[in-house]
């Protein structure tokens, strides 16, 4: 065999071999398991935590929190800090979020709650209106974060 041949084979092989090693872990966390829903609350996939998005239930009533898009902003954001807490990671993990309003001119009011939850560096985002969400949600957001 040639040696550039023998060399190709050589780092095919290693390759092969760090590939095989370095098999990342997913975990799919369930929201509840007497709860049926056709997503997970995250998933892990390494030392990232996807977060499916949240809207503003408080959990202790099971209905949208009242008065409007400020203080469903900030249940959403509670309930995101909960389950970032629930699987390892915090807010000052977060490295990226999206936020879907229902109504794009609520942004700023939205906003005005969002930030305080990041009192250190700001994720990066993107906001962006829709035609509407479930449980007719004023807001809804998802983020990505680190774990260690």
């Amino acid at each position: 065999m040639k040696p550039v041949l023998k060399v190709m084979v050589v780092a095919v092989f290693l390759l092969t071999q760090s590939a095989i090693a370095a098999k990342i872990d997913v975990e799919h966390y369930a929201i509840s398991a007497d709860m049926q829903l056709p997503f997970s609350e995250a998933v892990r996939v390494g030392h990232m935590l996807y977060l499916s998005g949240q809207i503003g239930i408080d959990p202790t009533t099971s209905k949208l929190a009242p008065g409007g898009i400020a203080a469903e902003t900030r249940q959403t954001m509670e309930n995101i800090k909960a389950s970032l807490e629930k699987h390892g990671s915090s807010m000052a993990e977060v490295v990226k979020c999206t936020v879907y309003l229902a109504d794009i001119n609520e942004w700023a009011a939205m906003n005005k709650v969002y930030v305080t939850y990041f009192p250190g560096n700001l994720p990066a985002r993107s906001a962006l209106g829709t035609s509407g969400l479930g449980l007719n949600a004023r807001t809804e957001i998802e983020c990505m974060a680190t774990v260690q």
